[in-house]
């Protein structure tokens, strides 16, 4: 067995959210669980079948962000991936939706920040082992952190 570290290329002004999923329609379903969950969402969804062709499936309403999610998803190579690329909306706006899709196992990631996915490979495929997210933990919030998270919620509308 081999460990890799695939990096997640996510552009400035998106999040992604990576997960694992177990059939074919599921491209199909997480694109009409986004669009019900957020009307003006734009999106890319790369799935990574794991049986038959063994191919990437994708879908999304921004071929931008379309084909970013599939490039994404062939890099990463483990079966049945998923990864969705978002904006115009927070993955807690989505989350409930995707996790309610029938063929979603996992959530592995939502988030703005660097990903590093850890991949084991075999002579059988790939699979995701688990996922960095961001960076290392550098201290406990003072008073003033407080402060400054509290007003970052209230400025992007989260919190009255």
């Amino acid at each position: 067995m081999e460990l890799k570290k695939v990096e997640i290329e996510t552009p400035e002004d998106c999040n992604v959210i990576l997960g694992i999923a177990h059939f074919i329609k599921t491209v199909e379903d997480i694109y009409e669980a986004l669009v019900n969950a957020v009307p003006a969402i734009k999106f890319g969804i790369g799935f990574c079948e794991s049986s038959g062709p063994c191919l990437v499936r994708s879908e999304g309403n921004d071929e931008e962000l379309k084909k970013l999610a599939k490039n994404q998803a062939l890099k990463l190579g483990c079966g049945h991936c998923f990864i969705i690329f978002l904006k115009n909306a927070y993955p807690i706006n989505v989350l409930d939706k995707i996790k309610q899709v029938p063929e979603v196992c996992t959530i592995h990631a939502a988030t703005a920040n660097p990903l590093e996915v850890i991949v084991a490979e075999t002579e059988q495929g790939r699979g995701i082992l688990g996922v960095i997210d961001g960076f290392k933990t550098k201290g406990i919030e003072t008073e003033k952190d407080v402060e400054a998270r509290r007003e970052f919620l209230r400025k992007i509308g989260y919190k009255l």
